[in-house]
């Protein structure tokens, strides 16, 4: 990694840290700055702005999220509980994005509706192919499965789990959300 990738992935994380805890608007450059050892100037250079840097960042995390929970449509239960997994190892997404919905995009797509069609496409061939249910809309099927997968991560309104929980408590929470899963969209 060369001088200029290290910058930025140093400023990505101090970033990530910096909006998942504040928010856009109380997010301050000057912090992430000082955590990431990288000049205002430069990061403006990288990134244009306060704004420009929170979508790098958000990018950045789904993009991570995507690594480590990649959708295989003809597993949805194993997509959710690998969804579960990757939300409890990166809480920071879930506040970034609510972040965005709050302070951005308070309706419609979060993200382009390009970069979830593979997703889409992936779901209606499973439909196809009869693993899932293809009376339900694949889009659909796409957005129930990630919420229920956030059941218990920072987005919910009953209990956020975290790594300290006990590990009988999330092999409980992934044999559930497997099951339910399973139960809601088999065919």
């Amino acid at each position: 990694m060369d001088k200029g990738q290290a910058s930025r992935r140093r400023l990505l994380n101090a970033a990530a840290v910096e909006f998942a805890a504040h928010g856009i608007a109380g997010a301050r450059v000057d912090r992430v700055s000082a955590d990431a050892k990288v000049s205002k100037a430069q990061m403006y250079a990288y990134y244009g702005s306060k704004e420009g840097l929170f979508d790098a960042v958000l990018t950045d995390q789904v993009a991570g999220i995507l690594d480590a929970a990649p959708l295989t449509a003809e597993d949805l239960p194993g997509y959710a509980v690998r969804l579960y997994d990757a939300y409890l190892a990166h809480p920071q997404l879930v506040r970034l994005a609510t972040w965005a919905r709050l302070e951005r995009t308070p309706a419609g797509h979060l993200f382009s509706e390009a970069d979830e069609s593979p997703k889409i496409e992936a779901i209606t061939r499973a439909q196809d192919a009869g693993h899932i249910d293809p009376d339900l809309p694949a889009a659909d099927v796409h957005s129930m499965v990630i919420s229920m997968a956030m059941t218990w991560s920072p987005g919910s309104l009953t209990y956020t789990a975290t790594t300290a929980d006990p590990d009988a408590d999330h092999d409980r929470r992934r044999t559930s959300l497997a099951v339910a899963v399973r139960r809601a969209f088999r065919p």
